[in-house]
């Protein structure tokens, strides 16, 4: 269904079960970061109604996650890390040249908005099914599916608002460009990582 072109090591859940706390705290950003990226295309592109209400809609959605993981990380005894950066996202963004109309800007960052989301609700689906503290995996099974319906939001859009044959050629390409990124990765304590 995500179209992903190279799965996840399922070896990263061993990474992931000996380093929870740097797993949440790094989760705790990304969804903080989800919740920015909404705002940023809120900010940039108002013109678009319906992608505005959803933004905001999705804002509320990712803040109420990211104040969940963290009262996961409170309920387990720890704080909230520093955060990180992103290997993954900063590989991603390079796939597209800057510059370009404002449609095939907003269509670049509703593609890798979609392909961030789809990646994090494969590396969800991994920890819900292979994670042995069952309420830990209980909580990304549920977010799995909610990450499910972010990606093809995303996508619906770029395909609503650009080209469709020319959005799925880069959706394509893009696809291919992120299974070379990710034979370099899923060996760090990170969700995308």
């Amino acid at each position: 269904m995500l179209g992903l072109k190279l799965p996840t090591d399922p070896r990263w859940v061993n990474i992931v079960e000996k380093n929870i706390e740097d797993i949440l705290t790094d989760h705790a950003y990304c969804e903080q970061k989800a919740a920015s990226t909404a705002i940023s295309l809120i900010v940039s592109f108002p013109e678009y109604t319906e992608l505005v209400e959803e933004m905001i809609d999705l804002v509320n959605e990712e803040m109420s996650h990211f104040k969940m993981v963290h009262d996961l990380i409170l309920e387990k005894g720890w704080t909230l890390g520093r955060d990180r950066k992103d290997d993954y996202v900063i590989a991603l963004l390079k796939f597209f040249p800057k510059g370009g109309s404002r449609t095939t800007q907003l269509v670049h960052r509703l593609l890798y908005a979609a392909l961030i989301e789809a990646r994090s609700c494969e590396r969800f689906r991994l920890l819900s099914e292979e994670l042995e503290d069952k309420k830990l995996a209980k909580f990304y099974r549920k977010l799995m599916i909610s990450e499910a319906s972010h990606y093809t939001m995303f996508l619906n859009f770029a395909r609503k608002y650009g080209d469709r044959e020319e959005v799925d050629n880069k959706w394509k390409e893009l696809l291919n460009y992120e299974a070379d990124i990710m034979k370099g990765l899923g060996n760090k304590e990170t969700i995308h990582g």
